[in-house]
């Protein structure tokens, strides 16, 4: 009985080694994944993209749920390596350059890079312009025309010689 006893304690002993040894040699090292993207990495693409439903939303404060699958999806295309403008024009490519919170510059869009300054320089020269006429003292023309105030009429004597009687009575 003692052999017995002592058999299958090797058998057992074999079995753990075996165990061991068949799990051994399908462990293998964890390797650390790439990081995932934080969500400040996320929102920084994501604030220079408007959502393609909601109207002039965009996409990092969107609150629809359209927009959070659009947000996990930069999330995933950063995770696989592609950069920023990979990322913007893929956005570009499926839903139009109206995602894009800058338009590009070319085109029929550069006037919006153009058009602004120049009508704000207008303005200051206008508004310039303007401040000095209404600071610059008036002359009074005369009717001969050499600067010196015209002579009050016959009419203006009268309804002041009148004034001043009226004011003289009432006293």
């Amino acid at each position: 009985m003692n052999n017995y006893k002592l058999r299958i304690t090797n058998y057992g002993f074999l079995a753990l080694a075996f165990v061991l040894v068949a799990t051994g040699l399908f462990y293998q090292t964890a390797l650390a994944q790439e990081p995932t993207p934080t969500d400040d990495e996320v929102n920084a693409i994501a604030k220079q993209l408007y959502c393609p439903v909601c109207e002039n939303t965009p996409l990092d404060v969107c609150p629809t749920e359209a927009c959070r699958q659009w947000r996990e999806l930069i999330r995933q295309q950063l995770a696989e390596g592609r950069t920023e403008e990979e990322i913007k024009q893929y956005f570009v490519n499926n839903y139009g350059a109206r995602v894009l919170s800058e338009p590009p510059r070319t085109g029929f869009n550069w006037l919006v890079y153009v058009v602004p300054p120049v009508l704000l320089l207008i303005g200051a020269a206008v508004l310039f312009n303007a401040f000095r006429a209404w600071t610059k003292p008036k002359v009074a023309a005369s009717a001969s025309g050499s600067g010196r105030e015209a002579e009050p009429s016959s009419v203006d004597d009268e309804y002041i010689k009148r004034m001043e009687e009226e004011l003289k009575k009432r006293k």
